[in-house]
């Protein structure tokens, strides 16, 4: 079912059968409209969910552009085009969050998911609003730059990073996680799944994220965990049977305050 949250941010939504037991909010990858985050909703609504997907900013009902003419222009200037992307679907979070836990009913904590671009705007948003309590970002990474990133469907090919506008570099210095460790401490518990081969989104910025948050604040980088899937590529997650079976065991542990996670 599609619809419009707050601020006429276009989402769709999978009810459970009965009642539902918590927000679940799954955002889709680069590219990606909500509407192929429908297969993802439908699984969490069939675990009891109230799953919520919407369109990421500049993307589905809200751009403007082909696929390619999109892809073209983000990654022609990667830090001018794409950290507004992730800026402002960031912000728009919460707002979906409070429009979930009014329209079903629920109280938090809210749960989110992402597929890459998705996976990061969701560890972000994990570090503004205090009612999510547990991630799982499928190929994405808590550090905005991408150090190493390549094209995805060329291994070979590595991207330039381009440079930030004054407006790209405000999204960057306010929400980057990586730079903000101390929005962490309260201990989200943030859930990588990573391919072992992916160049496009390297997974080593999740190792330095949960390194450097372990430094800073040992309780809090024991909550981030990274599952690899081994001989995997980035574009190997466009499969679904490639990274659900992972996500869904991680998924199963999380059921509010009375799972092992939040114990």
């Amino acid at each position: 079912m599609a619809t419009l949250a707050p601020d006429g941010i276009p989402i769709i939504v999978s009810k459970p059968q009965g009642a539902a037991r918590h927000l679940f909010l799954h955002l889709p990858a680069f590219g990606q409209t909500k509407e192929e985050t429908k297969p993802v909703l439908d699984h969490l609504a069939e675990k009891g969910f109230a799953a919520v997907g919407m369109d990421i900013w500049q993307q589905g009902e809200r751009g403007h552009e082909s696929r390619n003419q999109l892809t073209a222009r983000v990654f022609g200037n990667f830090q001018r085009n794409m950290w507004p992307i992730l800026g402002q679907t960031t912000l728009d979070i919460s707002r979906v969050i409070d429009w979930g836990l009014t329209e079903f009913d629920l109280a938090a904590p809210a749960f989110i998911s992402g597929l890459s671009l998705g996976g990061d705007i969701a560890v972000a948003a994990a570090g503004l609003d205090s009612r999510i309590s547990n991630v799982v970002a499928v190929g994405s990474t808590p550090d905005w730059k991408r150090p190493g990133m390549h094209d995805v469907m060329d291994a070979t090919k590595l991207l330039p990073s381009g440079e930030p506008d004054p407006y790209a570099q405000f999204f960057y210095d306010q929400l980057n996680p990586l730079t903000h460790l101390d929005r962490y401490a309260r201990g989200p518990w943030l859930n990588f799944i990573s391919c072992e081969l992916d160049n496009h989104i390297p997974l080593d910025g999740v190792k330095r994220f949960k390194a450097a948050l372990s430094e800073k604040n040992p309780q809090a980088g024991e909550r981030i965990s990274l599952t690899m899937l081994p001989d995997r590529r980035h574009v190997d997650l466009l499969d679904l049977d490639v990274w659900w079976p992972t996500a869904s065991a991680l998924i199963d542990r999380i059921d509010g305050p009375a799972s092992s996670q939040n114990s």
